[in-house]
């Protein structure tokens, strides 16, 4: 049991404006694991006037950028000391399996931040054009003050996907973490604190939806950027456009895996099962929907089978488990309702789609998998975040790519083929930001981000940090 009596505004550790609390519940055990306090509006217009200030009169815009890299280096190995610790509490938070915790959930934001600490040195950040009258100057300048909004599924990684590009850029930032991730939050606030980021430049404030609408449209925030669902992703958009405040959003998805007729299934499922529900399928990029050729359709949906009955379904703490609780009762219930859909549809329920019988606690959900689905069903197009996959057959390479792109998102997606020029080629048909061949996954120097309901704009390489900044030109009368 943790309890936390103070919330990180501009730098410090201060009491919050009132007595509003949070209570974090293990997803495991059902049980309260710990308390903090609440940001309530008074924390936010206290934390965004700190920001303000900051980056208006304050040093770290200012800084140079060799000066900037030396603090959020003392930042990064202040956290990097912390990663086991996070990889547990974030596991203990979320339901996360300690295995996949500490590599993606402890161990890539330090990934983000060392590739964008090695980025920023050789980036152009100035570059000169000629121009009618002479030499124009064209420079990259942070954006201001930047309201981060993540989501409580991958925390920390979400949060650094944010924080290292803006706080490189030089701008200013006021985090808002979800409810279910308070106590994770103040180890990125302790790092902070430790590493001697300047008055003003981070607070980190853990809040409920109201305070991340009030965020997300006060007056003082130049850019918000956001990771969560659609509906969330429309209204902070509604919201920020009051101040014509720069956006990102990082959305929802339902991506496919398309496994051409000559793959070779002894290499292609292996590859593919880690990418299909991780985090107990709490993942945006997971790849919910196989879409395989009829001809080897019984195949495929036959060996996707035993690879989801031979999961370990447990304690997020035990290293063997593969599979953990989903993050509360409401997300159990949204799954187990979909479970339902799908079964009304008319999908055939191949393997789970109930409650493990040898867990007596937790919100927890079998790995499910449906076969016979049709891409029109609900289970096919909307995004459940559960550990539910469909199987959906296909004609032909071209049915494949139609199926594919018959949906809202387009977030991710990957081909299996043994001719990988021919998976190239039905890769750059996907209508989808990321698309992997024989493989999985994102990597940090590579633009992430989504087509349609998936987003709107970048995150990583350096399109990543560009979106934390804004171009002026500067005009001279110089001839040259």
């Amino acid at each position: 049991m943790q309890t936390k009596d103070k919330l990180f505004i501009g730098g410090a550790f201060v009491d919050p404006a009132t007595d509003s609390t949070l209570e974090v519940v293990s997803p495991a055990t059902e049980e309260v694991i710990g308390r903090t306090p609440e940001a309530r509006p008074e924390d936010i217009d206290l934390a965004v006037s700190a920001a303000r200030r900051a980056f208006d009169e304050g040093p770290w815009p200012r800084l140079g950028l060799t000066e900037r890299i030396e603090v959020l280096q003392r930042f990064r190995d202040a956290y990097a000391a912390r990663m086991r610790e996070t990889a547990v509490l974030l596991s203990s938070e979320v339901g996360s399996p300690i295995t996949w915790s500490t590599r993606a959930q402890a161990g890539a934001p330090i990934g983000i931040i060392d590739y964008y600490l090695k980025l920023a040195p050789g980036f152009a950040w100035e570059r000169e054009v000629p121009g009618a009258t002479g030499p124009i100057s064209v420079r990259q300048e942070p954006v201001g003050v930047v309201a981060a909004i993540v989501a409580w599924n991958a925390p920390h990684f979400i949060t650094f996907s944010k924080l290292a590009p803006a706080l490189v850029a030089g701008c200013t930032v006021v985090l808002k973490v979800s409810p279910e991730n308070a106590l994770s939050s103040y180890i990125i606030a302790e790092a902070a604190a430790e590493a001697g980021l300047p008055e003003g430049v981070l607070s980190v404030l853990p809040a409920d939806r109201e305070p991340s609408a009030y965020l997300s449209r006060h007056p003082g925030v130049d850019k918000v950027a956001f990771t969560g669902s659609v509906g969330a992703g429309k209204a902070i958009m509604a919201s920020a456009a009051a101040n014509l405040a720069r956006v990102t959003l990082e959305l929802g998805g339902k991506s496919a895996a398309i496994i051409l007729e000559d793959a070779d299934l002894d290499r292609a499922i292996p590859a593919l099962m880690p990418h299909l529900i991780p985090n107990n399928g709490q993942v945006c990029i997971s790849m919910t929907r196989v879409l395989a050729p009829r001809t080897r359709y019984d195949e495929v949906v036959e060996r996707l089978a035993g690879q989801f009955r031979a999961m370990v379904v447990g304690d997020p703490l035990e290293p063997a488990t593969t599979v953990g609780p989903l993050i509360s009762e409401r997300q159990r219930d949204r799954v187990e309702g979909y479970i339902a859909k799908g079964l009304a549809e008319g999908a055939r329920l191949v393997t789970g789609g109930g409650r493990p019988a040898h867990l007596d606690k937790g919100w927890y959900v079998e790995p499910t998998l449906f076969a016979d689905v049709d891409n029109s069903m609900a289970v096919a197009q909307e995004e459940i975040f559960g550990p539910v996959v469909v199987v959906i057959p296909f004609d032909d390479e071209d049915d494949a790519v139609r199926i594919s792109n018959d949906s809202d998102f387009g977030l991710h997606g990957s081909v299996f083929s043994d001719d990988e020029q021919r998976a190239l080629a039905v890769a750059a048909r996907l209508r989808t930001g990321n698309v992997a061949v024989n493989c999985g996954g994102i990597s940090f120097n590579a633009p992430f981000g989504g087509y349609k309901k998936s987003g709107i704009g970048r995150e990583f390489g350096p399109e990543g940090l560009q979106a934390y900044l804004e171009t002026k030109s500067i005009y001279t009368s110089t001839p040259r």
